[in-house]
């Protein structure tokens, strides 16, 4: 059972195949995590890419029913360099191969993932096609010179919600299977831009009555259900191209409090006039160093992100930076000074990853609080 991996630039890499079989296209990037790849799967900002991970062994712990992210997988594919058929955890349900065959994924092992993350680290991110039913190497590169990548493309549609929601489930305790579910007290909009459903969970565990809303919702539906604050979720892709977003968000500033994550983030720093630019191999990993300028203290974060805010792009009268990513100085968080609006790059949020950012939930509820 064979499958293979050819990137835009030539290069090939012939591995094994498991999972479902197939073709697809995508953005090859790799993430840094040791665990939490079911988490990583079904997180829509993926969508369209193809997911390299760089620890060896992967699918040791199975999947479960629990921990997902979202209503499916966005993923193009999956690669690794070991993938465990049998897996053994008491969570465990089915292997990481049959959970990726249930939900129509592609995967890819058996192949030297070092030698390709270190070649995405010193050329780029760039197209590539995973297959495990065509090889010829000609037609591969025809059905890759077919997809147009992500830059300039609005995807935040293949994952927003069709209609709005209500969000009512808390954080879940693993061992008790109890919700943390306070009493509501702040009404939030949360913005659907490709929403990892642990930001909703945080948001509810706070004490806060969600409503999850499509990503092309106006300000003017937003501001007649008269919240308390509102969410900008993460998602995938260029933030650039999500031009009604931004336009929502500019009509939302200084009438009700914002907290943006990850595309929020960017949305929310487009909105204020900023301007964004892609990484060359973006941020992707459970392991991420943070500096909080306040409290001068690093956080190690969870992130999954291709774009970025040019910090100088910001009017420094308008908004101070907050974070700062260790590994490159790019900008990983700020506020307004005179606008109720904060964001972070990174996931506060976790799943997978630490909780040292968790704190940021807190914050948001200060300010609606204030």
């Amino acid at each position: 059972m064979k499958a293979i991996l050819l990137l835009e630039d030539g290069t090939v890499f012939k591995g094994s195949s498991f999972g479902a079989k197939g073709l697809k296209c995508g953005e090859v990037v790799f993430n840094t995590s040791m665990s939490g790849y079911q988490e990583i799967l079904t997180d829509p900002s993926y969508n369209e890419q193809i997911i390299t991970m760089t620890y060896p062994l992967i699918g040791n712990y199975g999947t479960n029913k629990a921990d997902w992210e979202s209503r499916k997988i966005f993923a193009a594919g999956f690669i690794v360099k070991e993938n465990c058929d049998y897996p053994s955890n008491w969570r465990s349900g089915e292997s990481l191969s049959d959970y990726l065959k249930a939900n129509n994924i592609v995967g890819l092992e058996g192949i030297d993932t070092r030698a390709l993350v270190k070649h995405i680290r010193e050329e780029g991110a760039m197209r590539g096609v995973i297959s495990s039913t065509e090889f010829d190497l000609a037609n591969l590169k025809k059905e890759l010179d077919k997809y147009p990548g992500l830059v300039g493309r609005d995807i935040v549609k293949n994952v927003t919600a069709k209609k709005p929601y209500d969000w009512n489930k808390g954080v879940i305790d693993v061992l008790t299977g109890r919700q943390c579910k306070p009493e509501k007290k702040y009404k939030v909009v949360a913005f659907d831009f490709g929403v990892k459903q642990n930001i909703l969970r945080l948001l509810r565990s706070h004490g806060c009555d969600v409503h999850v809303v499509p990503a092309a919702t106006p300000a003017k539906a937003v501001l007649e259900r008269k919240p308390d604050g509102v969410f900008l979720s993460n998602g995938p892709g260029d933030p650039a191209p999500v031009d009604y977003a931004v336009e929502t968000v500019r009509q939302l500033l200084g009438k009700v409090p914002i907290f943006g994550i990850c595309l929020g983030h960017q949305i929310l720093a487009l909105a204020l006039g900023a301007k964004t630019y892609k990484l060359k191999f973006g941020h992707r990993g459970a392991n991420h160093p943070v500096k909080n300028l306040k409290t001068q203290k690093i956080e190690i974060t969870s992130q999954n992100h291709g774009f970025c805010v040019d910090m100088d792009s910001l009017s420094k009268q308008d908004v101070e930076l907050t974070h700062l990513n260790l590994n490159d100085n790019t900008n990983e968080g700020f506020r307004c000074r005179k606008l109720d609006a904060f964001c972070v790059q990174y996931h506060p949020e976790a799943s997978p990853g630490p909780h040292d950012s968790n704190y940021l939930f807190g914050d948001f509820i200060k300010l609606m609080d204030k």
